[in-house]
């Protein structure tokens, strides 16, 4: 039995002394008291957990937004490549038919870039970075 079992069984003895001390006439009025810090009790203790759900939420929410996601498949990745590819061919026509050698390396490096920066989105870490292993925590300490 904690503290609040405690108070609670110290009140209705109160309650009930009161009762014999008083009458049958007040007895409605010292039930109605009792049941009045009954309802008190009860809307605190759903008021903590409540509380205490809304901040499990939050928190989850919270570690949720800052988990990478992997939304891409590995049908993304082909496609992104297929298509990286597939302009790469018109581009390296453009860019090598007006610049010359110049031109040429600029589309490549272009090409290159956007692969480069595609492939560090999917895969974080992947460029020196350092890969969060199962032992790492959230919190830092």
């Amino acid at each position: 039995m904690d503290a609040r079992d405690t108070d609670l069984k110290r009140e209705l003895d109160a309650t009930l002394h009161a009762r014999r001390e008083l009458g049958e006439e007040y007895e409605s009025a010292l039930v109605d008291s009792f049941l009045e810090k009954v309802d008190q009790r009860i809307d605190g203790a759903v008021e903590r957990r409540v509380r205490r759900q809304l901040a499990e939420q939050q928190m989850q929410a919270a570690r949720d937004s800052r988990s990478p996601r992997v939304t891409d498949s590995w049908g993304e990745r082909f496609g992104f490549g297929i298509v990286s590819l597939v302009l790469a061919v018109p581009l390296s026509a453009i860019g090598g038919g007006v610049a010359h050698l110049p031109g040429l390396l600029a589309a490549w490096a272009g090409i290159v870039g956007v692969n480069v920066v595609q492939a560090a989105r999917t895969n974080p870490g992947l460029f020196g970075g350092r890969r969060k292993s199962s032992q790492d925590s959230d919190w830092e300490g």
